[in-house]
């Protein structure tokens, strides 16, 4: 018996919306990842993005456990000499929820041209709204 490999024309894909009100960062994190990688699906093949759409909704009400709200830095350089910031997340989930959820999702896929596509199917939203009626997303039951 021949194994099976998905290929990227036969691939359906779907849209998924997940509520991430009172939900870990970490644990959000890894169930979305696994849903934009495709390992939810019986056709998963690793060098093949077999991942769905995912939008991600309430990412102001995400939580950190512990003492991360006050001692976890998020660090981004400008490219200069001497531009690194520094931010903790407490401030940076006030400011900027949004890219607190997309660096730890993105954080989790693969770290090549694959992922790089992989992270274009992710949408993370502040609030409660977002503007993808149209693809009829259905919520994530995980």
């Amino acid at each position: 018996m021949k194994t099976f490999m998905a290929k990227e024309g036969e691939v359906e894909r779907k849209w998924y919306v997940v509520d991430a009100a009172g939900k870990t960062l970490g644990r959000l994190a890894a169930e979305v990842a696994r849903i934009l990688r495709g390992k939810h699906k019986p056709i998963f093949t690793p060098h093949v993005d077999t991942g769905d759409h995912v939008i991600v909704i309430n990412a102001e009400k995400v939580v950190l456990t512990g003492k991360k709200l006050r001692q976890k830095i998020w660090y981004r350089h400008s490219g200069y000499p001497g531009g690194l910031k520094a931010i903790n997340y407490a401030t940076l989930l006030k400011t900027r929820p949004e890219q607190a959820v997309k660096k730890a999702i993105v954080g989790m896929l693969p770290h090549n041209r694959l992922g790089a596509r992989m992270a274009k199917k992710l949408r993370v939203y502040r609030g409660p709204d977002h503007p993808h009626a149209a693809q009829k997303p259905e919520v994530w039951q995980g």
